[in-house]
């Protein structure tokens, strides 16, 4: 069941805005101010961890103290000498080091509601093909996130298509994008059995899963079964 064209519009915008409120709930209420910033690390962090131990031996044990040191310290809400120690992380031969610092400058600086800081250095490490896919992945992701309402639809979809196919580790996060932008083009149709696959996903945050299937339901598919829930109750 496709939506009425003159109330497709109206209807993402509350999509996205209910979208916004969830993960801005969830991410800053759940852990806290700077906790959030390590969080958002770590998702970096498991996209790259294979890479980390092929490269650790590489990489310099003062490097990687100090990294250690860094992220604590972010997590305790030690703030004040960060810009300096990332600044100098930065420099580093390491790619996991140099990457990983560079990921804490943009979390740092959307914390700080410095978005054009936090995408610029976004945009910087999707450009850098010298890094590690893992790393480039992450910050195309969290790019497009702060870019989605600025950019077109057809851009979104084509940025995250690598990402948005089941099995991949964004898939929920780039599919849910990418399906949104579908609606933006009034390809409702198309938009809901992506929903749906995402639901159908056991790789996908629960979360993710649980909003694709409320918003496949509105776009007449009901993926209600791909929950848990529902599949023990069947």
């Amino acid at each position: 069941m496709a939506l009425p064209t003159d109330s497709n519009d109206t209807f993402v915008q509350e999509v996205e805005e209910n979208l916004r409120r969830d993960r801005m709930t969830d991410f800053f209420k759940s852990y806290g101010k700077w906790i959030a910033v390590a969080v958002v690390l770590g998702l970096a962090a498991i996209g790259g961890w294979i890479y980390w131990e092929e490269q650790q031996k590489r990489t310099s044990s003062d490097q990687s103290e100090k990294l250690h040191a860094l992220l604590t310290d972010l997590s305790a809400g030690k703030t004040q000498t960060v810009p300096q120690r990332v600044a100098e992380l930065e420099k580093s031969h390491s790619d996991v080091v140099r990457a990983s610092a560079s990921l804490t400058d943009a979390a740092v600086a959307l914390e700080k509601n410095n978005r054009s800081a936090a995408i610029a250095k976004y945009r910087e490490l999707v450009n850098d093909r010298d890094l590690a896919q893992p790393f480039r992945d992450v910050a195309t992701v969290r790019l497009t996130a702060l870019e989605f309402d600025t950019i077109k639809p057809e851009e979104v979809i084509a940025r995250l298509q690598p990402l948005a196919k089941a099995g991949n580790p964004w898939f929920g996060s780039a599919g849910e994008m990418t399906a949104l932008a579908l609606m933006k083009q009034n390809k409702n149709a198309e938009a809901g059995r992506l929903f749906a696959a995402i639901a159908a996903d056991n790789q996908v945050p629960s979360s993710i899963r649980s909003r694709a299937v409320q918003v496949a339901g509105t776009l007449g598919v009901d993926a209600s079964a791909s929950l848990p829930g529902q599949q023990q109750q069947d």
